[in-house]
Formats: structure tokens, C-alpha cells, sequence
């Protein structure tokens, strides 16, 4: 018996996806008390490790910088269809849902996760490097979306208030994909060596030269995500209430709820990026980072774009002053950063606390 505890515990990212979905089909529709709430949530969270577990072991089987579009278009499909399902239920306090989390995701990336490696990176290898080619082609990609999707609406006057206009909402959701599948076939195909690792001097790493899972291992990886995916979608709605009636309770803005949501659906990720980061491949690390938040913007604005044909209520996308700045200043800050392809304790320092005004601020606005 003890043995088979513990082979069971070992194979615990094979179990969980089909725990996630069995109590899924357990609970779904219907009031949960106290107890199961903080038993779906232990199985939410171990759903969306094992979740990018998978996403890892597809990874390594396709390669960089295949590995890291792998993970960030598995971590974006959890959040959108978080966010189109909390739509459904939430009426006219969900309308600013989407820019919330959209922009949460874009901080949490581009601040949170790429001062972390930064600086982890900087600690342990004294300086961190990548390549600025890839790198900067990637932080562009995010700031041209971003102030398509996230800035214009509260300058546009179609319509009242940060909302486009059904043509413009088209436009945005069009060129999301576009730029989103441009950078994809980019990375992948044209300019591939721009996003591999590089060593001290300078060198591409094409390789890692070990032995990846077998083709019979990824797809049962590649089984066990969709198993994953489905349950963290389905059980986070089901605890959707509980957060709600939590931020409510504590006197804080709704906006939060969109950060927890972030937060959540990038755990993750964060924690891959700073493996990468340990093994000194800072390149994967931002690979993961920057294609993530653009991944949220250029997946997210058309899946809401199309949900809005029959969600009911607006479809607030235009951020505040506060906001613009930050995101001005990630921007400017990221640019700097990228430019001379190696970081220092400094870089990684303005990033976090970049990221720590954003939460101060989403919490006291």
C-alpha cells in the first residue's frame, strides 16, 4: 500500500488533470460551500502546475524557441477563457474584466516576471545576458498592442466613454492576430536564431544535447494539458464568487479581481521563467515573459471581440491616466533594458518596483 502512495504521489501531474475534471463535473452548477471552495482552489493550483508540467515536457520535445510558445499560448488560453466565462456570469461590473486582466498580465510579464529573472539572473551569474534582437523585437510586439487595444479606446470618440466602436473593436481584434501570427512565424521560422539563448560571448545555443521525451510521452503530456486546461477553467469559475465576495468585503477595488486572475493563470510561468533563468538561459526566460503578455493581448481582444456579439452590457478596453503612465514607463524602461542585451542588479531593481507601484496602485487607486 505504501508503495503504491508513493508511486501514486510521483505521478501526481497525471492524477491531478483527472481529479480537476472529475470534481469539476462534481460541482459544476451549483453553490459550494466553504470547505469544497478551499478544496476546489488546492486542485485549481495544482491543475495549472501540472498544466505547464505538460506544456514543459511538449516543449522540450519541440525545442526553443518552439518550447516557449508552447507554454505561453497554453498559460493565454486559460485566461481567456477565464475571462470570457467570468464575462458571462458578471453582467455590467464585468466590463472592464478584460482590460483589467489583460493588463494585469501585461505588468505581471513585463515588470514582474522580467524583473525577477533579472535580478535572479544578475545575482547568480553576476550578469544577465540575451539577445537584443529577438528580445527587442518582442517588447515592440507587446507596446504596439497594448496601445492599440489598451490606450486608443479612451481617446477614440465613437462611442462614449473608453469603449470602441463595433469597426474599431474589428480592427483591433484583426491586427491583434496579425501581429500576433507575424511575430509567431518570426520567431519560429524566419528569424528563429534571434530567440535561442546565448552563452557569455555571444554564441547561439541551438541545443541543449540531451535526450527529450519520447513522441509517445508528449502526446500523452499533450492529453493530460487539455485534461488541465479544462479543469482550471471550469473550477475557477466555480470559485469566481468566493474571490469576487472577497475583494468586496475588503473594501477593494473590482479591478482587483482581474489581478488575482493574472496572478493565478502566470504562477506558473513565473516559476518556469526562473528555471530557465537558473540554468543562465535569461533568453528562454524572456521568451516566456514578453511572449506571454503578448500572447494575452493578441489572443484575449479577439476572443472578447467575438464573445461580445452575446455578452450582454459594455466592453470597457480603455485604460486610465495611472495606468498610461505605467504602461509608458514599462515601456521606456523595457527599452533601455533590451537595447544593450545584458542586465545588471540595477535593471532587474526598476522592473520589480515598477511592479510594486502597479499593485500598490491597484489596490489604493
Amino acid at each position: 500500500m505504501v508503495t503504491r502512495l508513493r508511486a501514486l504521489a510521483a505521478q501526481w501531474t497525471a492524477v491531478v488533470p483527472v481529479l480537476a475534471v472529475v470534481l469539476l463535473a462534481l460541482t459544476w452548477g451549483r453553490g459550494l460551500p466553504g470547505v469544497v471552495v478551499a478544496l476546489v482552489t488546492l486542485v485549481l493550483a495544482g491543475a495549472v502546475l501540472a498544466a505547464v508540467h505538460h506544456a514543459e515536457v511538449i516543449a522540450h520535445r519541440v525545442g526553443e524557441p518552439f518550447g516557449s510558445l508552447v507554454l505561453a499560448v497554453a498559460v493565454t488560453i486559460i485566461e481567456v477563457a477565464l475571462i470570457v466565462t467570468l464575462m458571462a456570469d458578471g453582467g455590467d461590473k464585468s466590463a472592464t474584466l478584460a482590460r483589467d486582466t489583460v493588463f494585469a498580465a501585461v505588468m505581471i510579464t513585463c515588470n514582474g516576471i522580467v524583473g525577477l529573472c533579472l535580478l535572479v539572473g544578475a545575482l547568480r551569474h553576476r550578469i544577465a545576458v540575451f539577445n537584443p534582437e529577438g528580445t527587442g523585437a518582442a517588447l515592440a510586439t507587446v507596446a504596439t498592442l497594448a496601445a492599440l487595444s489598451l490606450v486608443l479606446p479612451t481617446f477614440t470618440t465613437s462611442k462614449p466613454g473608453p469603449e470602441f466602436s463595433t469597426a474599431q473593436l474589428t480592427f483591433a481584434a484583426i491586427a491583434s492576430l496579425v501581429l500576433y501570427g507575424l511575430f509567431v512565424a518570426t520567431q519560429t521560422v524566419r528569424h528563429r536564431e534571434y530567440f535561442l539563448p546565448i552563452t557569455r560571448k555571444g554564441e547561439v545555443i541551438d541545443s541543449e544535447h540531451d535526450e527529450g521525451p519520447s513522441t509517445r510521452a508528449a502526446l500523452i503530456s499533450l492529453a493530460l494539458l487539455a485534461l488541465a486546461l479544462v479543469g482550471v477553467v471550469g473550477l475557477a469559475k466555480g470559485v469566481s464568487p468566493t474571490i469576487e465576495s472577497a475583494v468586496e468585503n475588503a473594501g477593494m477595488p473590482h479591478a482587483v479581481v482581474g489581478v488575482i486572475i493574472a496572478l493565478l493563470v502566470l504562477l506558473p510561468e513565473t516559476i518556469a521563467a526562473l528555471r530557465a533563468t537558473r540554468r543562465d538561459r535569461v533568453q528562454t526566460s524572456l521568451n516566456l515573459a514578453l511572449g506571454s503578455a503578448m500572447a494575452s493581448i493578441g489572443l484575449t481582444i479577439p476572443a472578447v471581440a467575438v464573445a461580445s456579439v452575446w455578452l450582454s452590457g459594455p466592453l470597457v478596453l480603455g485604460l486610465g491616466p495611472t495606468h498610461m503612465v505605467l504602461l509608458a514607463l514599462t515601456v521606456i524602461v523595457g527599452t533601455l533594458t533590451v537595447v544593450p542585451g545584458r542586465a545588471t542588479l540595477l535593471q532587474g531593481g526598476v522592473h520589480l518596483v515598477l511592479f510594486a507601484a502597479y499593485l500598490e496602485l491597484a489596490v489604493t487607486p
